[in-house]
């Protein structure tokens, strides 16, 4: 058989975040689904994959069910498939951050770039004094990017404030756009950005995933494979299932 899988999160004020850990699981686990949801006082942020049924019965329970109490109406959600199940197990942790930038003054909540839908992007990329920023990691960079893009070569997300205080310029820099693979790093960084003076910043909304799923691949300027937090490891156009001739398969955390 085949598995729905579906890629979310949100940045949303969950001060009970620590008590929604076992009943989010145990509905989970009664769906028979499985993969990774991270929670912390931000939102929440996870990967998850099972039947075409449970998975919609899981999304509508998040957004509209009794443990998060209709809080979860704003979810970015991407949905994708795998020929086998590409999860070992179901894991809900808690965390301080569902993604790690390690600044507490950064609230993807308050203030944000501006979003671009992924059939505008390849417009915004191309115009002259773009800067476009891949904010993930450097072996996801290796695996897949735009045309054009800088890669920060970062080892881990919280790199970035480094990267951004020592190579960007709001006076030099005066358009920036960014993408990562569902979005969510894209909201801390462009929030990060414009608390350090930078007026115009883009990124993609929905991320590569969206791109992927959206763009036919004749009119695309993504190059490559993207890597996703699962045992499926990279996805291509149309979010299909692409086999590296060498699987590295990782353990079932996300930094998406």
């Amino acid at each position: 058989m085949s598995y729905k899988v579906a890629a979310f999160y949100q940045f949303v004020t969950l001060p009970d975040f620590e008590s929604l850990r076992e009943p989010l699981r145990n509905m989970c686990v009664a769906l028979d689904v499985k993969g990774i949801i991270l929670l912390a006082e931000e939102g929440i942020n996870g990967t998850v994959a099972g039947s075409i049924v449970a998975i919609d019965a899981l999304m509508n329970q998040l957004r509209t069910g009794a443990i998060f109490g209709g809080r979860l109406d704003n979810l970015e959600l991407k949905f994708s498939t795998a020929s086998e199940m590409p999860f070992n197990r179901m894991k809900v942790r808690l965390k301080k951050e569902i993604v790690m930038l390690g600044d507490g003054e950064t609230d993807p909540t308050e203030k944000v770039g501006t979003y671009v839908d992924a059939q505008d992007w390849n417009a915004l990329i191309e115009q002259p004094g773009i800067v476009l920023i891949d904010t993930r990691n450097q072996f996801e960079v290796e695996m897949g990017t735009f045309e054009g893009a800088v890669d920060p070569k970062l080892v881990s997300f919280s790199q970035f404030k480094d990267y951004a205080d020592r190579v960007l310029d709001p006076s030099r820099d005066t358009k920036i756009a960014m993408f990562c693979t569902g979005g969510i790093r894209c909201e801390k960084a462009s929030s990060y950005l414009l608390s350090r003076g930078f007026k115009d910043v883009y990124h993609l909304k929905g991320g590569i995933l969206k791109y992927l799923e959206t763009i036919p691949e004749e009119q695309s300027r993504w190059r490559g494979e993207c890597f996703v937090f699962d045992q499926r490891v990279a996805l291509g156009h149309g979010l299909t299932e692409r086999p590296l001739s060498e699987k590295q398969l990782m353990d079932e955390d996300t930094d998406e």
